[in-house]
């Protein structure tokens, strides 16, 4: 890869991932209720969503899927509706991603925390549409594809775990602070608000 194009597209792509959207709230939500080590389950389905948005851009496949909307319309509704649903339980105190003093209360699957990154990530045609229009032009046609896309991936995808960990990071914090005593109704308020804000946001997008 050119390195010019290489000290262009790290700045770029750093800015790009750390201003907030649905992907960054969700794992700041996470952080707050379940802490960062379990949210790196849902950090895990993220970044294999993304990679596979970013793949499919670079390939042109990402422009044959816009010009469907039916498919994303599908995904979108199905996965915010699902985000919806879980930010609602997480307000009432109920479910297994919030937060009870009582230790007994069964969490949420590796599994189902994954699931929830990746389809946050697919199912956004904003990212697919910010893939097309970033990609290309850092992309140097008369160089081989494969190691370009390779080496864009990898960076992609290492901003984008070192973003998600601030986020989570931050608010595993603010759980702390408001995950005491009387303070841990307004955690879960606070948690699943931002749930549902991701559901709707997805869902409307």
């Amino acid at each position: 890869m050119s390195p010019n194009l290489l000290l262009a597209f790290l700045p770029t792509f750093f800015f790009v991932s750390i201003t907030p959207g649905m992907c960054m709230t969700l794992s700041m939500t996470l952080g707050m209720t379940i802490g960062v080590r379990r949210t790196l389950w849902m950090m895990a389905g993220e970044l294999i969503g993304v990679a596979l948005v970013a793949i499919a851009a670079a390939v042109g496949v990402a422009a044959v899927m816009l010009h469907y909307p039916l498919l994303f319309k599908v995904v979108k509704y199905a996965g915010g509706a699902y985000l919806l649903y879980l930010g609602v339980q997480m307000w009432r105190a109920k479910g297994k991603l919030a937060m009870t003093l009582d230790g007994n209360k069964p969490a949420a699957s590796r599994r189902q925390l994954a699931s929830q990154g990746f389809v946050t990530a697919i199912a956004n045609p904003k990212g697919w549409a910010f893939m097309i229009s970033l990609l290309p032009p850092f992309i140097d046609a008369s160089r081989a594809l494969g190691s370009q896309l390779t080496m864009l991936v990898g960076i992609i995808l290492c901003t984008e775990f070192s973003c998600l960990m601030l986020y989570a990071a931050g608010g595993k914090s603010l759980g702390r602070v408001l995950g005491r005593g009387n303070n841990l109704m307004l955690l879960n308020r606070i948690a699943g608000t931002l749930m549902m804000g991701v559901g709707l946001w997805l869902a409307l997008g």
